[in-house]
């Protein structure tokens, strides 16, 4: 496998500034892709060790577009998470004033992340997606493009001036990224992990999303994101990306896996990893009666129960 990474590109975008702050970057090759499918095709194809990717952000939501493709083809299990304070700087060629800007481009997820701004500042602008925030600022050095929301970093990348720096509607708006690969043994827990998996129903009937959530709920496991995506077999069918706090090894998220294996039509296990949000000992203590202890302790129970040793 060769000792690079691929992530979302061009050179310049926030994915690229959030993969570099992962120690292992320094010893890889870091190949940009155009897209997030390319990103994690190459680690299909074996062009590639892992992929880097955005998978979600602050204000809005999921990043359909990673979750997608976690979802469907070749499986693939995410390592590592990093989480990046995002701020956005209005980059144009030099000499642009805010008066000549007449289209203005930038990845979908950062367009909910500077409505308000472009609502204010720019309000006939007319707005076009680029495949990532750094594309943008290269459409817009090309002349495609009056203006490209990007890191304030890319200025210089693609010879172009800020205009305006800091933009953002919301203040602390962070971004998710992932660190995928093929699918191996998870790393050992640490305290302080999330499980990510995808969930299909049976069929559709009432109370049958409660009944994929009660298996996490009935063990005290608290839900970190819950996203229903289309499965492309027709309106009204739909499957569950879910991240959980624990580790595949904690026996209540195993039990909790167990209970969903029987009553889904397919799980897809994306992976137990360690959180960005905390650090290990920081994590909140297991529910009661959900802790290791209490699970081996109840199972013991229930053997002397078939004993006759109760």
């Amino acid at each position: 496998m060769p000792a690079s990474y691929a992530y979302l590109g061009p050179e310049g975008t926030f994915t690229e500034v959030a993969l570099r702050t992962l120690p292992e970057a320094a010893t890889r090759e870091l190949i940009p892709y155009v897209s997030v499918q390319s990103a994690l095709d190459a680690v299909r194809v074996g062009e590639a060790e892992a992929a880097f990717v955005p998978i979600e952000n602050s204000v809005e939501g999921g990043i359909t577009a990673t979750l997608d493709e976690l979802v469907a083809g070749t499986p693939l299990m995410i390592y590592r998470e990093v989480l990046l304070s995002i701020t956005f700087a209005l980059l144009v060629r030099p000499g642009t004033k805010l008066s000549d800007i007449k289209t203005v481009t930038a990845h979908p997820a950062a367009q909910p992340q500077v409505r308000n701004w472009l609502k204010t500042h720019l309000p006939d602008v007319v707005w076009e997606s680029s495949a990532s925030n750094a594309d943008g600022a290269r459409l817009v050095q090309e002349g495609r493009y009056d203006a490209a929301f990007a890191g304030e970093f890319a200025a210089a990348r693609y010879g172009l001036e800020a205009l305006e720096t800091e933009i953002h509607d919301a203040e602390n708006a962070q971004t998710r990224f992932v660190l995928v690969g093929r699918p191996a043994r998870p790393a050992a827990p640490t305290g302080a992990d999330k499980t990510s998996v995808v969930l299909w129903q049976r069929d559709d009937h009432p109370g049958g999303l409660r009944d994929l959530l009660g298996e996490f709920a009935t063990r005290g496991i608290n839900l970190m994101l819950l996203q229903s995506r289309p499965t492309g077999a027709g309106i009204g069918n739909y499957c569950f990306c879910v991240d959980a706090e624990g580790h595949i090894s904690d026996r209540r998220m195993s039990e909790a896996l167990m209970g969903l294996k029987r009553i889904c039509l397919q799980v897809r296990y994306l992976g137990s990893y360690p959180r960005a949000d905390i650090r290990p000992g920081e994590a909140r203590p297991p529910f009661p009666g959900t802790s290791d202890e209490e699970f081996t302790g109840a199972a013991d129970w229930v053997a002397r129960c078939q004993d006759g040793r109760f």
